[in-house]
């Protein structure tokens, strides 16, 4: 198969370089619907087969699952692979009767405890390397630290293992090289505004906040981002979805007004000649601090079908009547100005 050429983008002020689609690991370990395991590798290596050089795990998604899988792969094809893991959790054994496996399909036989520690954020590094079988992890995310995760109470404790430590554990393996770069991968953005405060932070895995769908950080955050030098890279491009024809949206089921704004937006892709999906795929890297859209197909075939929609011609008249119909949020960047 012949490789396609992606734009590449520079991962906040680092040395890596990433396509601007990437492939994101939690749909592989089966949430919410089984995928088998030889599927979900063919997936992976059909990623790096189109030219896909950027991939993205964690020790949450399946429960370690996603780590060992995408490892088989990686493995064999290494190099030139910009690969991100997570710390934040670490992955107890439990029995059968003692597991909770969220909405995991068929994890691996464990529970998860968050600890944002200088001590966990080393092991859990450690233990990354062991369910991937590599040594090297580029970018290394915290976690789901915030209070849509974990409440108000809730999180204050846990951001004060970061502030006190996790942080600090993070900048030494990325001082040493052992890392390349940090940040965190949230579906929160005002907690990054919180991470600001606490240092310098390379690159933020933001999900479902910055979509065709939703602009809600657009600043302070986005901005900020820009003035600061981090990246973005936006997962949940079709916010759980609602995007792509589906009913969830922030992996519930979506509200009527979500439903009323989606259907708007699609008739103008529908005046237009361009699939929804298209448009939510393409929508944020027209702002300078998104490096990468990170999807998460669940097959080689799923994978083909965003890539026929990141083909898609979009004409510039489609976001300028977006803005126009007040279906973007004012200041949002679009090919030739703003909203």
């Amino acid at each position: 198969m012949t490789a396609r050429t992606f734009e590449k983008r520079r991962v906040g002020r680092t040395d890596l370089q990433v396509t601007t689609l990437g492939l994101g690991g939690a749909s592989l370990a089966g949430i919410f619907s089984a995928v088998p395991a030889e599927q979900a590798r063919a997936t992976v290596s059909h990623a790096l087969d189109v030219g896909i050089n950027y991939v993205d795990t964690a020790p949450q998604y399946g429960l370690g699952r996603s780590e060992h899988l995408m490892g088989d792969v990686l493995r064999e094809r290494r190099e030139d692979v910009v690969l991100s893991s997570k710390v934040g959790r670490l992955l107890k054994p439990v029995s059968a009767a003692e597991q909770d496996k969220g909405n995991w399909v068929d994890p691996l036989p464990f529970n998860q405890l968050y600890d944002y520690s200088y001590d966990a954020v080393m092991r859990s590094f450690e233990d990354s390397q062991q369910r991937l079988g590599l040594e090297k992890i580029d970018i290394l995310y915290v976690h789901d630290i915030g209070v849509a995760t974990h409440g108000v109470e809730g999180n204050k404790p846990l951001w004060a293992q970061l502030a006190g430590g996790g942080y600090k554990a993070l900048r030494e393996l990325r001082d040493a090289g052992v890392v390349k770069a940090i940040g965190l991968g949230v579906n929160e953005w005002e907690v990054l505004m919180d991470a600001f405060q606490l240092g310098d932070w390379d690159v933020f895995l933001l999900a479902g906040r910055y979509t065709l769908l939703e602009q809600t950080s657009l600043d302070p955050f986005m901005t900020t981002c820009v003035q600061r030098g981090s990246s973005v890279v936006v997962g949940g491009p079709f916010n759980s979805g609602i995007l792509v024809g589906g009913d969830k949206f922030n992996y519930a089921k979506a509200p009527d007004d979500v439903v009323a704004k989606v259907r708007a937006i699609e008739a103008v892709c529908r005046e237009f000649g361009v699939p929804l999906p298209a448009a939510a795929l393409q929508f944020p890297l027209t702002h300078p601090a998104v490096c990468n859209v990170l999807p998460g197909p669940r097959s080689p075939q799923e994978l083909d079908g965003i890539l026929g929609w990141w083909d898609a011609k979009v004409p510039g008249e489609l976001w300028t009547t977006l803005a126009a119909k007040g279906l973007l949020a004012p200041g949002t960047p679009i090919p030739g100005g703003t909203a």
